[in-house]
């Protein structure tokens, strides 16, 4: 079974075959899929895009898996990572994980295996992101709750807290209305859904919260 909620990866590959084969693989699973064909294109996505995760091979072009990661842990970037490679000792596997990643699978694989731990992955970085920051304070997840860095504390409901904790999850990245609508609010069939609750956010947290990029979507204020 795929996810229940859509997921999102970028996948970072330069051997088209096997790309088109993880593309195909994870998306029946339910993944929505991004493909970057090296390193400097990975880079640039996993700047610009908002994802769930990523899987990078480490022998890339233009710019090399590990040099990859390592730029977007120095910006801030705190996206899980599985590393794809050829090199299986215990040097590399080490290597790979000191540059920031969280997980290293050696080539060749089996796809269950990959899968499992991408699942694995995701569940991780959801666990570990229970506290995030928001301008003026710091949402809490498990009880939805923005605390105020004045002392208050603000109540949210379930989607309120889904789509702040969406936008607090890649703060600078902007998420269109169509993305909102399909992570936060699946069941629903009209965008006007997802300002309706921007709203609803500015109304309790103040204007500044969520930002407008017009033309474009939404983002987390600044902090």
């Amino acid at each position: 079974m795929g996810p229940a909620v859509t997921s999102s990866i970028l996948l970072v590959e330069d051997d088209a075959d096997l790309a088109r084969l993880l593309d195909r693989v994870l998306t029946d699973e339910g993944y929505a899929v991004t493909l970057a064909g090296d390193g400097h294109t990975g880079l640039h996505l996993a700047l610009t895009r908002p994802v769930d995760a990523m899987i990078v091979d480490r022998g890339l072009p233009a710019v090399e898996g590990l040099d990859l990661i390592a730029r977007l842990r120095s910006r801030g970037v705190g996206t899980p990572i599985l590393v794809l490679s050829a090199r299986n000792s215990t040097e590399d596997r080490v290597e790979g994980l000191d540059a920031g990643a969280e997980d290293y699978l050696t080539k060749p694989f089996e796809l269950t295996e990959l899968l499992a731990r991408v699942r694995a992955l995701l569940r991780r970085h959801l666990d570990h992101a229970v506290h995030l920051a928001v301008p003026g304070g710091s949402l809490d997840l498990a009880t939805r709750t923005v605390r105020r860095i004045d002392g208050g504390s603000v109540e949210l409901s379930e989607r309120e807290a889904a789509l702040l904790g969406l936008l607090a999850a890649r703060p600078g990245a902007v998420f269109t209305r169509a993305e909102l609508l399909d992570r936060v609010f699946g069941d629903a069939e009209s965008e006007t859904v997802v300002d309706t609750y921007v709203h609803y956010c500015r109304r309790k947290l103040g204007r500044g919260v969520i930002s407008t990029v017009r033309g474009l979507g939404y983002r987390l204020g600044k902090l």
